[in-house]
């Protein structure tokens, strides 16, 4: 969404690297590049012009004049101010404290609010709630069952009494008094709250109508929904590829239904974006939600400073460390910590079960976009075949349990029943069994702790065995037997301290402070796990 956007900071900020000094001047070029920037990107006008009068201000003052690295600290401004446009804090739904609570969805037709339903029903549901689907838009053709096929695919239930528009005609209005003629939306929205009280669902999401277009008659009937069911949040779902509209029909909806949150549908597409840096800003309510594709899973809440550190190619760990504790299972990667500690071999079942968790964080690609300085990968990124990992799977799942786990002792017409198995050659077959020998050294020799497994790479401390170290010259000893025998005592009591005062603050016992005290003082080997022990040494 935000590339065209990310390349053209990128390259802006490239410019000022290498200078110890920042003159007005260069600043005024910077200024001028980042406004074209966003203009180019679709960001409203005053949106641009606040933004870049505070990043002007901020840059021209002492912040970045008494900066060591005056263009990293530019790069920090440009990164507060992006947070600052986007929202600033991270919200999510506040919930009522009788339940249910009800949230309102409201947007243009085609903005993506019937999917969105599903996916935070689903996001809900996941989190402990019991949450009930609405179908209030009874205009759009066919928008009833489309909802009950989002919530079956996302678990949920779906309170339905009216049809709506089955025959795919135009919605007709009737006179003034809000009746319709597919139904009353305004009384299928009282009925599911109803319902959900009955039903003791803690959640209602109701769906509503939109249209092609800002007009009177939709603002009315959302208008009379949200005086009927007094929604706890109102959503507004805006389409993040319509570019300057979304202004517009922001400014419209926030004055028409007076929504709460924003949620930015489409994220993924290729647009440039500028609609999630300008309504937050005009509006002065926060995005909420980014949706992010068709996927039930594809549903992320909204941080300001990860976006713009995605935004500033920064990268977005955060959530792909967030994405991974979710897909990851814990006693599988505690059996495998097990495994890299006790140097075992790792097989091809691990492999298998590291691919379903990876699969279950969605695709490889969007996750390496994630990584910081990617952006300028883009090219390879997208030239990347997920599909490859399919092929992977089914060499390793054309395996017998005995293969998986044995992989040297695959020979020859293994590899062939393997490849026919799995619709590959037996060379595609050659180079997994390859490339999967060489990861199984390089995972020993970094439990090891030597710097073999990766060029440069040093090894891990405290796992396993040591690499070679260079040899320390022994210290002379004394001729006097009886000193001799003090200075042996006297270093192992100070080797054994020192062992003792490292686990005691690896282990957060009190007492180890940095003040010059002495580290042993509230040393108690109680506080240590069972069988640490025997690793303090004897004094």
């Amino acid at each position: 969404m935000f590339a065209t956007l990310s390349d053209r900071l990128t390259a802006t900020f490239k410019n000022l690297r290498g200078k110890g000094r920042l003159s007005e001047s260069d600043v005024n070029a910077t200024i001028r590049d980042i406004r074209l920037a966003l203009l180019d990107a679709d960001v409203a006008l005053p949106v641009v012009k606040r933004f870049t009068g505070r990043v002007r201000e901020r840059a021209l003052g002492a912040e970045v004049s008494q900066a060591l690295n005056p263009a990293q600290q530019v790069v920090k401004i440009v990164q507060e101010e992006l947070v600052a446009i986007l929202g600033g804090q991270t919200r999510t739904i506040r919930f009522a404290k009788q339940p249910p609570t009800v949230i309102m969805l409201a947007g243009l037709q085609g903005s993506g609010k019937t999917t969105f339903a599903g996916k935070l029903g689903a996001w809900l549901k996941g989190q402990g709630h019991t949450p009930l689907l609405v179908a209030a838009d009874l205009q759009r053709p066919n928008a009833v069952t489309q909802l009950e096929v989002v919530g079956e695919r996302a678990g949920l239930p779906v309170f339905a009494p009216e049809r709506g528009n089955m025959g795919g005609h135009d919605a007709v209005l009737g006179s003034g008094e809000g009746t319709r003629s597919f139904g009353d939306p305004v009384a299928v929205s009282r009925m599911g709250i109803e319902q959900a009280r009955a039903k003791q669902y803690d959640v209602v999401i109701v769906d509503t109508a939109g249209r092609l277009a800002v007009d009177a008659d939709l603002m009315h009937q959302a208008s009379d929904i949200r005086a009927a069911i007094q929604p706890d949040e109102v959503l507004f779902v805006i389409d993040a590829m319509i570019g300057q509209a979304a202004v517009e029909t922001a400014q419209a909806f926030h004055e028409g239904v007076a929504f709460t949150g924003v949620v930015l549908s489409k994220l993924d597409g290729d647009a440039r974006g500028g609609a999630a840096l300008s309504v937050a800003d005009i509006t002065g309510e926060p995005i909420m939600f980014a949706s992010t594709g068709e996927k039930v899973t594809d549903f992320e809440v909204f941080h300001p400073d990860r976006m713009a550190s995605r935004i500033l190619d920064m990268g977005d760990v955060l959530t792909l460390i967030e994405q991974a504790e979710k897909a990851f299972d814990k006693r599988q990667a505690d059996e495998m910590a097990r495994k890299f500690m006790a140097e075992e071999d790792f097989t091809f079942e691990d492999f298998l079960q590291q691919m379903s968790a990876i699969k279950k964080m969605g695709s490889l690609k969007s996750m390496l976009k994630m990584m910081p300085g990617m952006q300028g990968m883009r090219d390879q990124l997208d030239a990347f075949d997920d599909r490859e990992f399919d092929r992977v799977e089914a060499m390793v799942r054309s395996m017998t349990p005995f293969e998986r786990t044995h992989p040297k002792q695959i020979n020859g017409s293994r590899r062939a029943r393997i490849a026919k198995g799995s619709g590959v050659t037996v060379t595609e077959v050659n180079q997994l069994l390859e490339r999967f020998g060489q990861a199984q050294k390089m995972m020993k020799s970094l439990a090891r702790g030597g710097g073999g497994g990766l060029p440069g790479m040093p090894g891990i401390p405290g796992t396993g065995k040591r690499g070679k170290q260079q040899p320390q010259r022994r210290k002379s000893k004394s001729g006097n037997p009886a000193k001799r025998a003090a200075e042996e005592r006297a270093a192992a009591q100070k080797a054994a301290a020192g062992r003792a005062s490292s686990a005691a603050s690896a282990f957060g016992v009190p007492g180890q402070g940095g003040d010059g005290a002495d580290p042993m003082a509230d040393f108690d080997p109680a506080n240590l796990p069972k069988g640490f022990e025997k690793f303090l040494g004897k004094g």
